[in-house]
């Protein structure tokens, strides 16, 4: 039973020590090998669903709905 503990600390230790490596080796950065055209695409993409979400926000009563500070991000989006 002491063995089996004394085993299980030891992986612990090995796991925690070189956390960095397995993280790297099975969990990768998806974004790490993105060219130019995907980033572009990637950022293009989010800025489409901010533009979506404050349409959406405007609703049926139009631009009122929208606080200053949304309308001032929808005229900084709608410029890129």
């Amino acid at each position: 039973m002491i063995t089996i503990l004394i085993w299980l600390i030891i992986l612990g230790l090995i796991l925690f020590l070189f956390r960095n490596t397995i993280k790297e080796k099975f969990f990768t950065d998806k974004t790490k090998n993105y060219t130019i055209d995907d980033r572009y695409n990637a950022a293009k993409r989010e800025r489409e669903k901010e533009i979506d979400h404050l349409l959406s926000k405007m609703g049926k009563n139009g631009i009122e709905d929208l606080s200053e500070k949304d309308r001032k991000r929808l005229d900084e989006l709608s410029k890129k």
